[in-house]
């Protein structure tokens, strides 16, 4: 009874390790594409793509717990840690043991966002999007659930908008860095544009004419 019990924390964290990370990368994909700023503020936007982010961090750890305590599947911490070590389902295992790291990384990098240099944060926050598709390939290869159609069609749904979301900003951001086209007055020629000489001239010929 016990080992089924840490069977279904094992599922049902790695479950719901994986919806929170889904709506981390979609309330992020949001906030950066200024989709929400309509009807709220970007800082309740950020803090909650950084709570998802954490209870997804918190939720994966007790997925490993799960996963050690289990006695249907003997895992250790090697083999849940180190890629391509686990003799169960190697590959799917080694892209959840990545997606781990990659996560961890992120959310790290979140905290201490204000001690960083911009360009390093913003390298390792697009990482995410690795997370995500690592997680993903995890979740319905490696997982109990895989072959569960519910899980099938939820992942595809949401893999489907982050690929949506995902164009949607790229191509925002390409419309941003073109440079805009300014309205200016034509410039006259330097053929066409009179020299100091005929002005001159031309002034004098008028205030001739005035004399007379």
């Amino acid at each position: 009874m016990i080992s089924q019990t840490w069977w279904y924390v094992a599922r049902a964290t790695g479950i719901t390790a994986w919806v929170l990370l889904a709506l981390s990368v979609v309330w992020g994909l949001l906030l950066s594409t200024s989709v929400l700023k309509s009807w709220s503020t970007p800082k309740w936007l950020l803090d909650l793509h950084r709570f998802l982010g954490g209870l997804a961090v918190v939720f994966t750890v007790f997925h490993l717990v799960g996963l050690v305590a289990d006695s249907y599947v003997q895992f250790g911490p090697t083999d849940l840690l180190v890629p391509l070590v686990s003799p169960y389902k190697t590959w799917p295992v080694a892209g959840g043991i990545l997606a781990l790291y990659t996560l961890v990384a992120v959310e790290a990098t979140s905290l201490a966002m204000a001690r960083l240099p911009r360009r390093w944060w913003k390298r390792v926050h697009l990482t995410s999007f690795a997370t995500y598709w690592l997680a993903t390939v995890h979740t319905i290869t490696a997982g109990t659930d895989a072959s569960s159609p519910w899980l099938w069609w939820t992942t595809t749904l949401v893999s489907a908008l982050v690929v949506f979301l995902t164009l949607y900003r790229v191509l925002a951001d390409a419309d941003a860095m073109r440079p805009a086209r300014r309205r200016k007055r034509p410039t006259p020629s330097p053929a066409s544009r009179p020299s100091g000489a005929t002005v001159d001239a031309s002034n004098m010929m008028g205030a001739t004419a005035r004399r007379r």
